[in-house]
Formats: C-alpha cells, sequence, structure tokens
C-alpha cells in the first residue's frame, strides 16, 4: 500500500469525529483532569468525551496517567506526538475567524 495512502488514514482516524480537535484543543499544553475537560466542553456527552479520550489514548494522541489516591484522579495530556497536532490546529482557527468576519 502506499506510504502516503497509509500516512492520510492516520491522519483521519485522528481527526476525524465531531469532538477529537476540539478535546486536543482544550488539553492543549497542559495535563487536564476528566473533570475538568467535562467543563470545558459542555455540549460533549459524558460517554461520547469518554469514547474520544479512549480513541485518542490509543491512537497515541493523548496520555492517561492515573493516580493511586482516594479519589481516584486521572489527567490527561497530549503525548509528544500530539503536541506536534497543536500547531496546526491553532492555525485551523484562522478559517473560523476569516469566515467570522462581517
Amino acid at each position: 500500500m502506499d506510504p502516503k495512502h497509509i500516512a492520510l488514514q492516520k491522519t483521519l482516524d485522528i481527526i476525524c469525529g465531531k469532538w477529537r480537535l476540539y478535546i486536543i484543543y482544550q488539553v492543549g499544553t497542559e495535563a487536564r483532569r476528566y473533570g475538568e475537560l467535562r467543563r470545558m466542553i459542555p455540549e460533549v456527552s459524558e460517554k461520547v468525551l469518554i469514547q474520544e479520550l479512549k480513541v485518542l489514548v490509543s491512537l497515541g494522541v493523548i496520555e492517561k496517567k492515573s493516580y493511586s489516591e482516594v479519589p481516584p484522579r486521572v489527567e490527561y495530556k497530549l503525548t509528544p506526538k500530539g503536541m506536534q497536532v497543536l500547531p496546526t490546529l491553532l492555525k485551523l482557527t484562522s478559517i473560523g475567524e476569516l469566515f467570522l468576519e462581517p
């Protein structure tokens, strides 16, 4: 199979899904707890947020760190590869800004 085709498919795996880029954007450069992400993205259902976080972890975009504390604490942060998505994502916001202009 063509390497460019494989790379495109992997890109689509990462960016497809209504909430994935939004989640990546909200995690940004900091470690975020689940509850924090829920507050930052109130439009997404709890079920979908959990599913999308699992997918992003399995794709290697986000890493999940669990602490053995009571109550349990889990943090999500971008992996080094995930951090490389962020500048492109921030550039894409200029498209939205362009179309928001009167």
